[in-house]
């Protein structure tokens, strides 16, 4: 009864958040366009797979991978599977013994990456535009491998409570450093590959785990160090997507190169 009553808030809860954008959508058509709503069973039929759909993926949440990344982050922290002595709980960290927490971060951020929805379409598209110079399963593992660095990242930060705008701030230099030196063809993807990251799958564990591992260090405050995490998986992929690119333009120049050589 429990999770029935859970279910049917999460469907009304769906309904009042979509409920905006059908009227949107909907006024424009008659009212804007004043055209009838093509296909209206099969609009309707989509309508509630979407209501259905969401309500039990919030369920979802709620009751698996949330609790499922707290309790990965309690374990971890935990000062017996870290051997801490007797300065665990003082608020003496020593951020060599968190090295799981560093490899569990980057592990859910790599997997989490490749199975994110908005990256698959992402990199569907950009294939299909570049006419296959972009290959797909490449742009997703570049994208995946940035998330996982910048998690790995984060959670050292969580760590160590280090701020939180030192990395952000050199993470965005190095940025605008290599978009001046990556083929322009690559930069408009790579800035919308770090927002893709951030969505359905992503981030609930990323989120689960920043709030679980900043709730169990000791010395830190989840509201303050907890947070902050996804800014990590949308920024380190910009990074490796145009590196990705970069050296796939060098491979092209040293293969031309020695192709050019040999015809000498």
């Amino acid at each position: 009864m429990k999770g029935l009553a859970f279910a049917l808030d999460a469907l009304g809860d769906t309904f009042r958040d979509v409920l905006p954008i059908a009227v949107i959508l909907v006024g424009f058509q008659l009212f804007v366009l004043r055209r009838p709503i093509p296909r209206l069973r099969q609009v309707l039929i989509g309508l509630l797979c979407v209501l259905l759909g969401l309500a039990f993926f919030l369920q979802g949440l709620q009751q698996a991978l949330f609790p499922l990344g707290k309790l990965m982050a309690r374990q971890l922290t935990d000062p017996g599977f870290l051997g801490l002595g007797a300065g665990a709980g003082t608020g003496q960290v020593d951020w060599l013994s968190y090295r799981w927490v560093y490899v569990f971060g980057a592990a859910v951020g790599f997997a989490t990456t490749l199975a994110e929805p908005a990256l698959i379409a992402v990199a569907i598209k950009a294939t299909q535009v570049s006419g296959g110079a972009i290959d797909t399963w490449g742009l997703r593992v570049a994208v995946a491998i940035g998330v996982a660095v910048g998690i790995a990242l984060g959670t050292y930060r969580i760590v160590t409570g280090s701020p939180l705008h030192w990395y952000i701030i050199a993470g965005y230099i190095l940025v605008l450093i290599q978009t001046a030196f990556a083929p322009k063809v690559i930069v408009a993807l790579a800035y919308d590959s770090g927002g893709v990251t951030t969505s359905t799958v992503t981030v609930p564990l990323v989120a689960a785990l920043g709030l679980g591992l900043a709730t169990h260090v000791p010395g830190r405050n989840p509201l303050l160090d907890g947070f902050g995490l996804i800014a990590f998986a949308s920024l380190f992929p910009i990074m490796t997507v145009m590196g990705y690119a970069q050296l796939g333009e060098w491979y092209i120049r040293r293969q031309t190169r020695r192709s050019a050589e040999r015809g000498t």
